[in-house]
């Protein structure tokens, strides 16, 4: 028999928990004293009930989700140890980045186990290169999803791979033959120019639907990467609308059975070089934002990232961090954990419909690549990076460490290897690419201006 858990206390209706909140204030204004507004300009209560809530079903399947190892690939025999280590030590799936067409990565592969999941992202677009790996995974039985996402090229750098035309021909012709060359929608971009979260969902959507017009055949599953932010609640919330939204886009061009996976990464936006052992506590709420919103696959941001070369210390820091709430604090012990909670529901509802609002609007004015184009997009998101960075210098915005308890006598010139601010190469370009900026970058330049003096 089944029972409802507190099924034997009385329920008390939302009217009677404001009356006593309000007679707690002694006459300070409720709006006032206990709601305040979001970046995205939503307003948030102190407390929510069903009453007031409205249920949209988002199923998540958190039990299956899993750790992820990035690995960007520049010797073969470095990655091959690398990645047989991160195997090893816990990893479930390998994700690895190749920017050179000359290296022969299935060598790489062919060196792991055949019974794992791997991802790969070429930052390039070679219809050859691609089609023979595409042919190898296949025949020698790998799981291998080439991740492609030709817009977001054209976004991050303001050039496609090769022109508009010739981009979505090879992208065509390589998913008609490949089922393991698959679409990813990558909107880390997007939220880590400055882009609020509801601009972030809206782009993504477009994102989905310019390939969704464009491309004859979508092989499954989709891929959505997303850069997660340290807003807690509504990062688990906009998973959960990411999830909504493209399954409604895609029952519009019939693919009702649509698979998606997401793949979460902790942003770099509110990562700081001072006082930088906070990082791997704003990554472990991040990551946690990212499995119970519904992520697939989560791969942890090592807390030196900005500043050090990849190395085996903070790799397996960022590991065990995963592994800990895997194995420790069972993150993945139900599916759709977050069912119920009225106030996540509440946000997931408000930041879909003001989502809805701009994708209309996007698909109005003939889609997210003539938006990019016109401007537009890269207008909007400067505004909302505006309107961040002034909550930062306000401290409304609070990074522990940097503009708050921030250690003067910290010096960390000696520890760079890595540049680890805003690189800018004057290029002719078809578009303003989106560049991605961090919220400490001006503290941290003033700071270093200092230690050298």
């Amino acid at each position: 028999m089944n029972h409802l858990l507190f099924e034997e206390f009385n329920s008390i209706p939302a009217k009677q928990w404001k009356n006593k909140i309000q007679y707690e204030l002694h006459g300070a204004d409720y709006n006032e004293t206990l709601v305040w507004e979001s970046l995205e300009g939503i307003k948030v209560r102190p407390f929510y009930h069903r009453d007031e809530s409205q249920t949209i079903p988002v199923s998540t399947q958190t039990s299956q989700w899993q750790i992820v190892q990035a690995i960007y690939i520049q010797e073969i025999d470095k990655s091959i140890l690398n990645a047989k280590t991160s195997l090893q030590k816990g990893t479930e799936v390998l994700y690895f980045t190749l920017v050179n067409p000359t290296l022969d990565v299935t060598q790489l592969l062919g060196a792991l186990p055949k019974d794992k999941t791997y991802l790969l992202r070429c930052l390039f677009l070679d219809h050859a290169y691609i089609e023979n790996l595409a042919h190898w995974a296949r025949e020698q039985q790998y799981t291998l999803h080439l991740l492609t996402d030709p817009i977001h090229q054209l976004i991050t750098s303001g050039n496609w791979f090769h022109n508009l035309n010739s981009d979505f021909n090879i992208l065509n012709a390589l998913t008609q033959q490949y089922s393991n060359v698959n679409l990813t929608i990558d909107t880390k971009a997007y939220q880590q120019a400055g882009a609020s979260i509801v601009q972030q969902i809206a782009y993504a959507c477009t994102h989905f639907n310019e390939y969704l017009s464009r491309v004859k055949t979508i092989q499954h599953p989709i891929f959505i990467e997303v850069a997660v932010g340290s807003n807690y609640f509504f990062e688990i919330a906009k998973h959960k609308v990411l999830r909504l939204l493209f399954s409604l886009i895609a029952s519009e061009y019939n693919y009702t059975d649509l698979t998606v996976r997401i793949i979460s990464t902790p942003t770099k936006r509110n990562k700081t070089l001072y006082g930088a052992t906070v990082n791997a506590l704003r990554t472990t709420t991040e990551c946690m934002s990212a499995v119970l919103g519904g992520a697939d696959f989560v791969c942890n941001l090592p807390y030196d990232a900005l500043y050090r070369k990849e190395n085996y210390a903070s790799q397996q820091i960022a590991r065990n961090q995963l592994l800990s709430l895997k194995k420790h604090s069972h993150l993945h012990a139900v599916d759709n954990p977050t069912e119920g909670a009225y106030y996540i529901e509440e946000l997931t509802k408000q930041l879909a419909e003001k989502a809805l609002d701009i994708i209309k609007q996007i698909e109005q004015a003939d889609g997210l690549i003539t938006s990019f184009h016109q401007g537009t997009i890269q207008r909007k998101i400067a505004e909302s990076d505006q309107k961040e960075q002034d909550w930062f210098h306000a401290q409304r915005e609070i990074l522990v460490g940097t503009n708050l308890q921030a250690n003067p006598n910290e010096k960390i010139q000696e520890q760079l290897e890595l540049f680890p601010f805003v690189k800018q190469k004057p290029r002719k370009t078809l578009l303003a690419p989106l560049i991605e900026k961090r919220l400490a970058e001006s503290y941290e330049q003033h700071r270093l201006t200092e230690e050298n003096n």
